[in-house]
């Protein structure tokens, strides 16, 4: 019998009951929380939302996937991890605002609208930053926010609604297609500065996209059309958020019924 020791068996101690009922005991085998590069690969997150910040960081990159599944070579964001994060980010009281980082090709365009529709929703300060790229049904994600930043070098691609796979060639299909764009029209123009006659100019342009018809702003183009508000980096865009956390507390203070 041992005193004030643990007992071994095969090397190894024998479970002990905590003998402190109100302290914490060590997570169990197999019950271990997600590492980080588990969180990456699933969520392409470092974690999923936490209250160590205040501000959440939700990163829009690849392709933009909707209700079809894309090959598992394509980088892509799944819109049913966004909209819960999203809808987590709201309901959280920690969290004060919401930094979004795109690099992405655009994709399904009805994933994109939501996805844009749930970030302008949100009563929570928002702050998007364009890195590399917001092309295609990117750039209604990236004027979605409150205040928006591009990189000097990132550029956004502006073009037509296009479809893939088989077209019923029938006039309902293009009063379809010409809807879908009215669509994605009014949303960047509401959310904005640039005018619709604009717009459309630069989604009309041809001879600058090989085999297609639209435009590539580069990121200073994009503020000088009125696409996005300012050019910058993660420094400036945080120092946005900061900003706009503190102006909102001032307005609405964090744990009051309204």
């Amino acid at each position: 019998m041992s005193h004030g020791k643990e007992p071994f068996i095969s090397g190894q101690a024998v479970a002990q009951t905590n003998p402190n009922p109100g302290m914490p005991e060590s997570v169990p085998m197999g019950q271990e929380q997600p590492s980080v590069a588990e969180n990456i690969e699933k969520l392409g997150q470092t974690s999923p939302i936490t209250d160590e910040s205040n501000v959440y960081c939700l990163t829009i990159v690849g392709q933009i996937e909707g209700h079809l599944v894309l090959p598992p070579q394509n980088k892509t964001t799944k819109y049913e991890h966004i909209i819960p994060q999203l809808v987590a980010a709201e309901q959280s009281e920690r969290i004060e605002g919401v930094l979004i980082i795109l690099n992405t090709v655009g994709g399904d365009v009805e994933a994109g609208l939501a996805i844009a529709e749930m970030i302008a929703s949100l009563s929570k300060p928002t702050v998007t930053l364009v890195l590399g790229g917001g092309h295609s049904i990117g750039v209604p994600i990236a004027v979605a926010s409150n205040y928006s930043f591009i990189a000097e070098s990132a550029t956004m691609t502006i073009h037509p609604i296009r479809l893939n796979g088989l077209v019923i060639g029938v006039p309902q299909s293009f009063e379809y297609l010409e809807k879908m764009q009215e669509r994605v029209t009014r949303f960047i123009t509401a959310h904005s500065r640039i005018s619709e006659e604009t717009l459309k100019q630069l989604m009309l342009t041809t001879g600058e996209l090989a085999r297609d018809i639209g435009t590539t702003v580069v990121g200073r183009d994009a503020v000088d059309y009125g696409l996005i508000d300012e050019i910058g980096g993660l420094g400036q865009a945080m120092r946005k958020m900061y900003e706009l956390i503190a102006r909102d507390r001032e307005t609405r203070p964090r744990g009051v019924l309204q």
